[in-house]
C-alpha cells in the first residue's frame, strides 16, 4: 500500500511540474500577448495612412473612391499623406516603367514599419496591355505586394473590397512593436 501511494505521489508531482512548465510557456505566448496583438492590430486596421503613388489613368478611380459617394473615410484611410515617412500604406496606382521603378523602391524603403502595399489596376499588377521594354511587368518585381486590385480601371467597389482584404490581413497580422 505504501508503495502504490508513493508511486502515485511521484507521478502526480512530475505531472504537476510539467503542467506548470507548460503553463508558463503558454503565458509567454498566451492570453495577454494575443490580447495586446489584437488591440494594436485593431488600431492599425482603422488608421491606415496612405501614400498614393499615382502614375496613370487609374488615378481618376482613386480620386472617385475618396469622394463622398464611396466614402473611404469610414475605413480610416481618408487623408493621403504625401510623405513616405508619415505613411504605412502604399497605393501604386497605374503603370510603373523602368525609369520610375527606383523612385518607387526608394519611397517604399522610406516608409515606416509595418508597411503594406496595394497594387491598383492591371498595369501596376501585371504591366497591363503595355507589353514593351519600358513598362515593369508588375510592381512585385520591384517591391512586395500585399493586395492586388484587378481591372482597367478598377471599379470603386473593387477598390473597397481590396481595402477590406488588406484590413483583414492587418487584423490577423503579427505584432510588430519595436
Amino acid at each position: 500500500m505504501a508503495g502504490t501511494r508513493g508511486r502515485h505521489r511521484r507521478r502526480g508531482s512530475v505531472t504537476g511540474f510539467q503542467g506548470m512548465a507548460d503553463h508558463d510557456d503558454t503565458l509567454q505566448e498566451g492570453y495577454f500577448t494575443s490580447t495586446v496583438r489584437a488591440a494594436v492590430n485593431w488600431g492599425r486596421k482603422y488608421s491606415l495612412f496612405q501614400y498614393p503613388f499615382v502614375t496613370a489613368c487609374c488615378g481618376m478611380e482613386y480620386m472617385s473612391v475618396n469622394s463622398g459617394h464611396f466614402d473611404i473615410a469610414r475605413f480610416g484611410a481618408e487623408v493621403p499623406r504625401f510623405s513616405p515617412r508619415q505613411s504605412d500604406l502604399l497605393w501604386v496606382v497605374g503603370t510603373v516603367n523602368h525609369k520610375n521603378a527606383p523612385t518607387l523602391k526608394r519611397v517604399f524603403e522610406q516608409m515606416c514599419e509595418p508597411k503594406w502595399v496595394i497594387s491598383f489596376g492591371v498595369c501596376a499588377s501585371s504591366g497591363g496591355f503595355y507589353d514593351n521594354y519600358a513598362a515593369v511587368p508588375g510592381i512585385d518585381h520591384v517591391i512586395p505586394v500585399d493586395v492586388y486590385i484587378p481591372g482597367c480601371p478598377p471599379r470603386p467597389e473593387q477598390i473597397m473590397d481590396g481595402l477590406m482584404l488588406l484590413m483583414e490581413k492587418v487584423q490577423k497580422g503579427p505584432l510588430m512593436i519595436r
